[in-house]
């Protein structure tokens, strides 16, 4: 898959999510065995991992204002490990990158924000926006 469709999927079923229709459920990819002896891959940096940085924040910021502002059940998170799955395979330490940023942008509101407030709406509304436009942008510069 693309990094365009990857990040098309991961806005699309995260906007399908908050207009209360349903998502449908993707298996995962089956992945083949490593081969016997082989070293491990060198991680080359993309050309866009620090907008993906950044996406990722933004990801777990919204995936936290979601469920503090009583939404059941959040599909960020599992668009962000969809997204993770994707962009680092066989990339630990990228993966590790990834991560670190999702729960940076969870944490940085969840030290702020305890109840829902319309603050913590506006800022959900934004980071989503900003999202939207930064998924885009991956996409139509770096997309396949």
């Amino acid at each position: 898959m693309t990094l365009r469709a990857r990040l098309t999927l991961c806005f699309v079923t995260a906007s399908l999510a908050l207009a209360g229709t349903p998502v449908l459920a993707q298996k995962k990819a089956a992945t083949p065995p490593p081969p016997a002896e082989s070293t491990p891959p060198v991680e080359k940096p993309a050309p866009y991992d620090d907008r993906l940085s950044r996406l990722s924040e933004i990801l777990g910021s919204v995936h936290y204002l979601r469920m503090l502002c009583g939404e059941k059940q959040s599909n960020w998170r599992a668009s962000m490990q969809t997204l993770i799955d994707s962009e680092t395979a066989n990339e630990p330490k990228r993966r590790e990158r990834m991560t670190a940023a999702f729960n940076r942008g969870y944490r940085s509101f969840a030290s702020v924000h305890t109840v829902c407030t319309p603050t913590a709406r506006a800022a959900e509304e934004a980071y989503r926006a900003e999202g939207a436009t930064l998924a885009a942008e991956i996409a139509a510069r770096y997309g396949n």
